[in-house]
């Protein structure tokens, strides 16, 4: 019987396909990064048919070495949420640029709906808030502004990002799952609803573009065999947030990770029961199996490891990412410096798509070291202001499962656990996106009889950091904080 398991991993700067075995060792991993394209202030753009060429090429280095396509039992597929696709169904090709889910291009559009009324009906449906970030508001503006898909009539296909390469991987099949549904301000996701005809037609987006809704372990093609020398069943699919949470083993209510990768998202699990907030955070589908959804509630921030690419791409002050712990331990403290990175605008709890990043508190004295240990540090304020608004709905944190490419960073998850009073989880292995989709995959291959028996089973080790902090240090600095965010705020 086929045990391993292959994880198509599609993050918002590259894809990576890795193999996993039943037990959730890792075996290999591909990786291809592909280009970002800013057209404009607020723009953020994709080439899909190079995003498919990059999953195609890694997927295959892959499956070879596992063994070919027969020693495969499934296929799980996660990805950047929110990003949106437009394609011909009768070739697959992409007939628009994607737009991310960086992109603030529709801020407007989001602003004149709430000065309409309509955020709280949005709300109650989707659990999300009437911001650009959301997938409705983006397709609604392309199908508007791009006429070559109003000229592709019936062969236009839309849909998320997972559902664009299910569409390649299989030669047809138009599927999306609950989670990345439940991203786009066009789903119902209170019970067992559905694409909502009152918010379609708010947003201006056609019910027939989008793709079925299917559950999280639902098998929902195979791979067409000319692609990988056999059929494989695509088994698993969730939105990266969602999966990492899942790779994190935090399914029962309460349980809370953070993913610190391009932006920052912390989800706590909340059963059965679809939270409410009153403090601006977003209700998600968690997972569903079958037809029985779980929910979380989630604080999503917009700029985390980006604001380090930035560091290094965009201002020339690091020669690589993980310099920038070693600059950060090379200084006292932050000499007064801080950063508040809106550079795509402010997310939860704050949700300001117009806020512009600030750089505040130089002299003479500040050096890059400074500057790089604000940016890490800019990642515990933005956590600790999400802790509170968490609280606040009654959702606290007893501790944090953390993960993504930053939490490698030691003096990062520290200086989390310092700021945030609480322990601070990091597993041994940090590809919690990736395993939570591999989880998935296998649960809906019959090689666990439940997700939860999965995520038992296939969830590493873990190393654990503790408040050291003195507790006055840790108020300063919040306080230094906060009076640079009230800047950027005004």
């Amino acid at each position: 019987m086929a045990e391993k398991i292959i994880v198509i991993d599609e993050g918002t700067t590259s894809t990576r396909t890795m193999l996993f075995g039943a037990d959730g060792t890792p075996l290999g991993s591909a990786q291809r990064e592909f280009r970002q394209h800013y057209p404009g202030p607020g723009l953020v753009e994709h080439d899909a048919a190079e995003i498919w060429e990059a999953t195609l090429a890694c997927t295959r280095e892959m499956i070879a070495q596992a063994g070919g396509a027969g020693a495969v039992a499934a296929i799980g597929i996660t990805n950047q949420r929110e990003t949106v696709v437009f394609w011909d169904r009768t070739t697959g090709a992409p007939l628009a640029p994607a737009i991310v889910w960086q992109d603030r291009r529709t801020a407007a559009d989001c602003a004149a709906l709430k000065d309409a009324g309509h955020e709280p009906m949005a709300q109650a449906k989707t659990g999300l808030l009437l911001d650009p970030y959301f997938s409705g508001t983006k397709i609604g503006w392309a199908l508007n502004n791009w006429p070559q898909l109003q000229q592709a009539g019936d062969r236009l296909a839309v849909g998320t990002i997972e559902s664009y390469l299910v569409y390649r991987l299989t030669g047809g099949a138009h599927v999306t799952d609950a989670t990345n549904a439940s991203r786009t301000l066009l789903m119902d996701i209170n019970g067992n609803g559905g694409w909502d005809g009152e918010l379609c037609d708010l947003l201006g987006v056609p019910m027939s573009l989008l793709p079925e809704i299917a559950g999280c372990t639902a098998t929902v093609g195979t791979t067409d065999p000319a692609l990988f020398g056999g059929a494989i069943p695509i088994s698993g699919m969730a939105g990266d947030q969602q999966a990492a949470t899942i790779g994190q083993a935090c399914l029962a209510p309460g349980q809370t990770k953070a993913t610190f990768g391009t932006g920052a998202f912390i989800l706590s699990a909340s059963g059965a029961k679809r939270p409410v907030s009153d403090n601006r955070l977003l209700a998600t589908i968690l997972v569903q199996e079958g037809d029985v959804r779980s929910y979380a509630l989630e604080g999503s921030v917009f700029v985390a490891g980006s604001l380090i690419k930035w560091l290094r791409d965009g201002l020339g002050l690091l020669a690589s990412a993980g310099e920038s712990e070693g600059l950060a331990r090379s200084v006292a403290d932050n000499g007064g410096v801080y950063l508040v990175p809106a550079l795509a605008g402010l997310g939860a709890p704050h949700w300001r798509p117009d806020a512009l990043a600030a750089l505040s508190g130089l002299s003479f004295a500040s050096t890059k070291a400074h500057v790089a240990r604000a940016a890490l540090e800019a990642q515990a304020y933005q956590a600790h202001d999400l802790k509170a608004a968490f609280a606040a709905d009654g959702v606290d944190w007893a501790e944090v499962r953390i993960d993504g490419g930053m939490a490698a960073n030691d003096w990062m998850a520290q200086d989390l656990a310092d700021m945030l009073g609480i322990s601070v989880e990091r597993p041994d292995f940090v590809e919690s996106t990736a395993l939570g989709a591999a989880m998935l995959a296998a649960t809906g291959a019959g090689l666990y009889p439940d997700l939860a028996s999965a995520a038992a089973a296939m969830r590493g080790t873990a190393t654990r950091f503790t408040p050291a902090l003195d507790d006055q240090k840790r108020k300063t600095r919040l306080a230094g904080w906060q009076s640079a965010l009230a800047k950027v705020l005004a």
